[in-house]
């Protein structure tokens, strides 16, 4: 048999060796790193899109369609939270045309960081005209614009004691939260809200001087001031000059959420609340209302512009 040539004492096959050796190096390097790549990126899209998924059962309250929505009074859902009546996005829009209230409803709910929707729905059908009955209304009366808020008394971030009386002389923007809600757009979206508020008005010495912020926790037993100060820090950025969270006696804090319509209960370890976000005027009066989450800072900020005109 005849023996392999030896590379050392063939020169073009050691060159070509050396070559081929260099593109399988370049070829590898090149493969390594763009698997790297795609892993990073898969990693980073799953991150992203990380959803949590949950059994929901109850029954269809009401139907928004035009929202896009569905008011169930559900169930407890194991791991999430306890059973109480609310609102749910509903993406399915065969589905929408067809819920009605009364409906038994099974699905899916699908969690995510900033979201959250029902999937895989089955329906029940229940009896005719249940919407109107079982409808749900907040059962208050709401302020009119001009009417005196009621002088409270609070603790903020710091344990600091304050009333709402102090808070005069300056334009007060107060919404309610409390810290375990678990929906992104209630109490995370008020918060987010007051954030992009705050850092809009940080831009305006003149209105930040003259504005401030409240928000008010409607789970006074477990928001002690020291859980509102993390809690504020991830909003505020730390900087609670202008925007305090304040809890305080829990029947203190009753009469400040009623007196703006807003209704609520405590169900185990959630809250069951309406929204409610007031701007007051520097006399401790009611400018406006703004119900539920649709509303944006732009609008607000538009509103303290005409208000503090308004006020010379």
């Amino acid at each position: 048999m005849r023996a392999a040539p030896h590379l050392s004492h063939n020169p073009p096959m050691r060159h070509a060796y050396k070559f081929i050796s260099a593109i399988f190096l370049r070829s590898a390097f090149a493969l390594t790193l763009t698997f790297a790549s795609v892993t990073l990126f898969a990693s980073c899209a799953g991150k992203r899109l990380e959803e949590r998924r949950y059994d929901l059962k109850g029954k269809v309250v009401s139907v928004d369609r035009v929202k896009g929505a569905v008011t169930v009074d559900h169930e407890d859902i194991a791991g999430f939270m306890p059973a109480m009546r609310m609102p749910f996005p509903l993406h399915d829009a065969d589905v929408l045309k067809e819920v009605d209230g009364g409906d038994v409803i099974q699905a899916t709910l699908v969690v995510t960081d900033e979201s959250y929707r029902l999937e895989n729905i089955f329906l029940t059908k229940g009896q005719p005209g249940a919407a109107a009955q079982a409808t749900p209304t907040d059962g208050l009366a709401e302020p009119q614009p001009g009417a005196e808020i009621p002088d409270v008394k609070l603790l903020n971030q710091d344990g600091k004691p304050f009333t709402t009386r102090q808070l005069r002389g300056r334009a007060l923007v107060v919404t309610f939260i409390y810290t375990r809600c678990p929906l992104p757009d209630q109490c995370p979206l008020m918060s987010a809200n007051f954030a992009q508020l705050n850092a809009e008005l940080a831009k305006d010495p003149d209105a930040r001087k003259k504005t401030r912020l409240l928000s008010v926790t409607l789970d006074p037993e477990y928001d002690k001031p020291e859980v509102l100060r993390r809690y504020g820090a991830a909003y505020a950025g730390g900087n609670f000059d202008n925007w305090d969270f304040a809890t305080g006696d829990p029947a203190e804090i009753r009469r400040l959420a009623q007196s703006f319509g807003l209704m609520y209960k405590a169900e185990n370890d959630q809250v069951v609340h309406s929204l409610r976000t007031a701007l007051v005027m520097p006399d401790g009066k009611l400018y406006k209302i703004y119900r539920g989450n649709e509303w944006k800072p732009a609008d607000v900020l538009q509103d303290i512009s005409a208000l503090l005109t308004g006020w010379g």
